[in-house]
């Protein structure tokens, strides 16, 4: 396939007419062609308006076709072969493995999610049948299903081209509940997301559906995505990023004449506890894991480990010194763009300048453009309570080990701690009993609890929760990885006293779809 440097709009390629974002090879600071004229609010219109009309149509497919659309989706990118592969490696600097696997799970979460449009759970169906007869009031027959929102805006992440991106969970949940899609593209990958976004185009037309299902923008600043989230035609937004790029889109939700949901994840330290017992028996391991989860894909991961908390004592100086070791043997390693490199070395040189923090140790040299180093730096539990800074984010292989002088020190950490996206807890049986009386306080800073892994690496399946407490998502209630995270994008609507005929297919009284509905209060087996 060509790249055009046009978006997709309704599946037609149309040319922007604003300043032209062009993708950096990160690895040799070049520009790649071809460039991408931005859009504008003319075309944010244009998008809304055919997302607005081909709403009502594709909610109401049956289960059997938007499942075969998202797995049409994934067979798509699939069929792009290494033309993907190269360009997304090309645009972020990421090795070749990385982004193969990427594309695995894109396509399998597309796939997770078609299973889960088939079972149809998620429409939640409630059926409270009539009871004429009952004193002193009689009942109404009353039936309730999940229906979608609307048109869901969603914005590409920076740090996974393909898995968060155009075709990305968000993308893929919004689809799965019915809702058509705009994607704003990030501006690093440009490339790459018109070649996705193709095949999302392609994969509309083979199922047979309304055009506005989907379209794909681009923009270099915020004019598309804030006159995106301002349009009253969407109905909810997704978005993995900064903090302020986050709250940005919040604050255009909430001052709408109609507010409206803004799934955002935006920032996480991702503490890790190394309990007593632990550290003691396999300081040294825990060590070694703990730096290979830093310094993995150059520690832009949303779920890096950037801060460790552990009492002080002879164990914790074992643990840093293998530690230390280790990240002063880590290669430096290409960051996505030259501007996330840049708030890496910031951020770095901020640390290392603090008053209150020591560095412990940097990793090798840089050998290129916008390689990052790994860096470990310490500080006393006393001085991270008193200092808010040291709760900022830095987006790369760095992290802060916090020594506390005892138990209590440990319980003050994790409730100054702001939400998470994860805790990790090491511990060995006779942790148990610190560790349950820790627990409460964690589960009201994070979504994902471990005990013994370490935070990098998200499994996409029903049971994973990606999301947490403000700063960590902008709401807590929701995942936006794994089957659930179909749910943000639908509300409930109850159907009172329908005729059959009238009721949608999921409703009906001889249940089409055989789902597993609650009857009178009782779960259907």
């Amino acid at each position: 396939m060509t790249l055009t440097g046009k978006m997709l709009i309704g599946g037609e390629a149309i040319a922007g007419s604003r300043e032209t974002i062009r993708a950096i090879d990160p690895a040799t600071n070049k520009p790649l062609e071809p460039g991408y004229p931005g859009g504008s609010g003319e075309h944010v219109d244009q998008a809304c308006a055919l997302a607005w009309a081909a709403f009502d149509q594709y909610r109401e497919t049956s289960l059997a076709i938007r499942a075969e659309f998202l797995e049409t989706i994934a067979n798509e990118i699939e069929s792009l072969g290494d033309e993907l592969v190269e360009r997304a490696v090309a645009e972020t600097g990421l090795p070749r493995a990385r982004i193969q696997g990427e594309r695995g799970r894109t396509c399998g979460q597309l796939r997770t999610f078609a299973r889960t449009v088939r079972a149809g759970e998620w429409l939640d169906v409630r059926v409270d049948t009539a009871l004429p007869e009952r004193q002193p009031l009689p009942r109404a027959d009353l039936r309730q299903r999940q229906v979608p929102l609307g048109p869901v805006a969603v914005f590409g992440a920076s740090n996974f081209p393909l898995a968060f991106s155009v075709a990305g969970g968000d993308t893929a949940s919004a689809l799965a509940a019915g809702c058509p899609v705009i994607v704003k593209a990030h501006g690093a990958h440009p490339g790459t997301s018109e070649l996705v976004g193709g095949a999302v185009a392609r994969a509309v037309t083979k199922c047979g559906l309304p055009k506005g299902v989907f379209s794909l923008l681009f923009g270099s600043g915020r004019e598309v995505g804030i006159a995106l989230v301002s349009d009253p035609r969407i109905k909810a937004v997704g978005f993995t990023g900064s903090h302020s790029g986050g709250i940005a889109l919040c604050q255009a939700a909430q001052a709408r004449p109609e507010p409206i949901p803004v799934y955002a994840e935006m920032s996480s330290i991702n503490p890790v506890f190394l309990f007593p017992a632990a550290l003691q028996a396999r300081a040294e391991a825990l060590a070694q894991g703990f730096v290979a989860s830093l310094t993995q894909g150059a520690g832009q991961f949303c779920t890096n480990p950037g801060l460790v908390i552990a009492r002080q004592g002879a164990d914790l100086d074992r643990f840093l010194g293998v530690a230390a070791e280790h990240v002063r043997q880590s290669p430096a390693q290409t960051m996505l763009t030259p501007g996330i490199f840049d708030a890496y070395q910031a951020g770095v040189g901020s640390l290392a300048k603090h008053p209150l923090t020591q560095a412990v140790a940097a990793g090798l040299s840089a050998e290129g453009p916008n390689q990052c180093q790994a860096h470990l730096f310490v500080t006393q539990a006393r001085d991270f309570l008193s200092d808010q800074a040291l709760l900022t984010e830095i987006f790369g292989a760095a992290s802060l080990i916090v020594q506390c002088a005892d138990d209590e020190e440990v319980r003050q950490v994790a409730e100054h701690l702001e939400g998470q996206l994860t805790a990790t807890l090491q511990l060995d049986e006779p942790d148990l009993q610190n560790a349950r009386a820790l627990l409460p306080t964690l589960e009201r800073k994070a979504g994902r609890l471990l005990v013994n892994g370490w935070p990098t690496g998200v499994e996409v399946c029903d049971a994973m929760v990606h999301g947490g407490p403000f700063p960590a998502t902008s709401d807590a209630r929701s995942t936006s990885v794994g089957t659930a995270a179909i749910l943000r994008f639908l509300r409930p609507v109850c159907y009172q006293d329908f005729p059959d005929s009238l009721l949608p297919a999921a409703l009906q009284q001889s249940n089409p779809f055989h789902l597993r509905r609650l009857l009178d209060g009782q779960r259907e087996v």
